[in-house]
C-alpha cells in the first residue's frame, strides 16, 4: 500500500475529519461512539436494535449506568457529528474508520459466541473499500482477529487486509459506571495485524486519550486483556478460599490480609467476596482456556478458581441457613431480605451477579425473599421493596450481597426494630464492623469472620 494512503488517512485522523463508523451501541459501543463524538469526529453509530438507534436520535443515552453519557451524546446530536443507523452495511461504506463493539457472549458450555462479530464483519466486509481502519474493541478468544476478523474482511470485500485496509484490535478495559474517565486515563493495548496498522490505530487512539498506548501484535493483544482479567478471577478465588479457611479456624480474613499485605511482596491481595459478577470476569478467563482447548491444555488453576467463585453464593446461603437453625427457625417460611443485586457496589448492572443463585437458592427452600437495590430494579423473582426499611421488616435476616455505600451508613438500631426476634445479618461484602453489629444485637455472619 501506497504511503501516501497512509498519510493522508492520518491527516484525516489528526485534523478529525475521518468519518468514524461505531458498530455495536451496547455497554461498550455507546460509549465509544460518545467519547469520538465528543472530541469533534463525525460519529455513526450502527446497531441492529432500533431502540439503541432511537435512543441516540433522541439525544439519550440507553440505561446503561454511565454517568455524563447522555449529556455527551445531547451535546454531539446537537452539533450533528453524532447519528444512528440500524443499516450497518451503508454506515460501513461511508467511514473512514469502523470500531467494532458488538458482543461476545459466553455460551451454556463456555465458550464464546461470536455470532455477532462474524455478521459485523460479514456486513462491514461488503461495503469495505481501500484505506480504511478497522478496529476490533469487542473481547475475543485469542487469534480471532487474525484470523475471523481479517478472514471474513477479506472475502466478502476482495481486497487484502495489510495492503488494501488496516486492521488492529485494542481491547476496552473500562470499568461500569467510570467509562468517560478511564477511556481518557487507562493506558491502551493496541495489536495491530501489521505495523501499520496499530500505527494508524494508535493515531487515533491519541486523539482521545491521555495515557500511554502499547503497541504489540494483535493476538498478543487479545490475550492480554484476557489475562487481566483472569488475574482478578484467579485473585478474588485466592481471597475466597482463604476466607473459608478463617472461618474454620476462627480468625477474622480481612485482618489477615490486611497484615499479609503490609509486606511489599504481598499487597496484591484481593477481598473476598459471595461471587464473581459483571460480563467479564466470568467469561474472560474461559476465552483464555478455550485458545489451547484443542491442544490438550488442562488447566489447573483457572478453571479451579472459576468453580470456587462459583461456588461461594451457595456459601453465602448456607450461612444464613445455619444462622437461622441456630435461633430454631426453618429457612422455609423465614424472611430474607436481600440488600443489592448488582454484581458490584454503586452501580445499576445485574449481569451474572452472585445475588442470581443467592435469591434462587432462598425461593428453592421455601424462604420469603424481598430485595432491594437502589440501582438495580432487577429481582430475579423476589419481591422487589422500595426502601431499606420495607425490606426489613419482618425479615428474620438480611443479607448483604452488593456493596453498595449507602448500605455502610444503615442506622443498626433502627432496622433491628423492624426486624423479628434474633435478627441476623449476613455481610457478603464485610462492609459493616462486626463488633457494631454484634453491640446492636444482631447475630452476625461475614464472609471470614463468624462473630462469637
Amino acid at each position: 500500500m501506497m504511503a501516501s494512503s497512509k498519510g493522508k488517512l492520518v491527516d484525516r485522523i489528526r485534523d478529525r475529519t475521518a468519518c468514524i463508523t461505531v458498530v455495536g451501541l451496547g455497554r461498550v459501543g455507546l460509549p465509544t461512539a460518545a467519547v469520538f463524538a465528543g472530541a469533534g469526529y463525525q460519529v455513526t453509530g450502527a446497531d441492529v436494535k432500533k431502540d439503541r438507534v432511537n435512543a441516540i436520535a433522541l439525544s439519550k443515552g440507553l440505561q446503561i449506568g454511565e454517568p455524563g453519557i447522555a449529556n455527551v451524546i445531547r451535546k454531539s446530536v446537537r452539533r450533528k457529528n453524532l447519528t444512528a443507523t440500524t443499516d450497518v452495511l451503508e454506515a460501513a461504506k461511508q467511514a473512514d474508520v469502523v470500531i467494532i463493539c458488538v458482543q461476545t457472549p459466553a455460551t451454556h458450555d463456555k465458550l464464546t459466541n461470536l455470532t455477532h462479530l462474524r455478521e459485523a464483519c460479514q456486513a462491514i466486509g461488503q461495503g469495505l473499500a481501500k484505506h480504511k481502519l478497522i478496529i476490533v474493541e469487542s473481547t475475543v478468544p485469542p487469534g480471532t482477529t487474525k484470523n475471523l476478523v481479517a478472514t471474513t474482511l477479506q472475502e466478502k470485500s476482495g481486497l487484502k487486509c495489510g495492503e488494501d485496509f488496516w486492521l488492529a484490535c485494542c481491547p476496552e478495559t473500562m470499568a461500569p459506571g467510570r467509562f468517560l474517565k478511564e477511556f481518557v486515563e487507562n493506558p491502551r493495548i493496541i495489536g495491530g495485524y501489521d505495523e501499520e496498522s496499530a500505527y494508524i490505530a494508535c493515531e487515533l487512539l491519541k486523539r482521545v486519550t491521555k495515557t500511554e498506548i502499547a503497541l504489540t501484535d494483535c493476538t498478543t493483544a487479545e490475550v492480554s486483556k484476557l489475562v487481566g482479567n483472569t488475574f482478578r478471577d484467579v485473585n478474588i478465588a485466592f481471597a475466597n478460599e482463604l476466607a473459608l479457611i478463617c472461618e474454620q479456624i476462627g480468625v477474622d480474613v480481612k485482618e489477615v490480609i490486611r497484615l499479609a499485605t503490609m509486606h511489599p511482596r504481598t499487597r496484591n491481595i484481593h477481598q473476598p467476596g459471595p461471587g464473581v459478577g459483571g460480563p467479564c470476569l466470568i467469561k474472560d478467563p474461559y476465552l483464555l482456556l478455550q485458545s489451547v482447548k484443542k491442544r490438550g491444555f488442562r488447566s489447573r488453576v483457572i478453571r479451579s478458581s472459576r468453580e470456587l467463585n462459583n461456588e461461594m453464593p451457595h456459601h453465602i446461603v448456607d450461612l444464613s441457613v445455619t444462622a437461622l437453625r441456630e435461633i430454631h427457625k426453618d429457612p422455609e417460611g423465614a424472611r430474607i431480605a436481600v440488600l443489592g443485586v448488582a454484581y458490584k457496589g454503586d452501580i445499576d448492572d445485574a449481569t451474572a451477579s452472585p445475588a442470581v443463585e443467592i435469591i434462587k437458592k432462598l425461593k428453592r427452600m421455601g424462604s420469603d425473599v424481598v430485595v432491594f437495590d437502589p440501582y438495580c430494579g432487577e429481582t430475579f423473582g423476589a419481591i422487589r421493596a422500595g426502601s431499606i426499611e420495607e425490606a426489613t421488616k419482618g425479615s428474620d435476616c438480611i443479607i448483604i450481597v452488593t456493596d453498595h455505600k449507602m448500605f455502610t451508613g444503615m442506622k443498626l438500631s433502627e432496622v433491628k426494630a423492624l426486624m423479628n426476634r434474633n435478627p441476623i445479618i449476613v455481610d457478603s461484602r464485610r462492609i459493616l464492623n462486626p463488633k457494631e453489629v454484634v453491640k446492636q444485637g444482631f447475630r452476625y455472619l461475614g464472609i471470614g469472620y463468624i462473630a462469637s
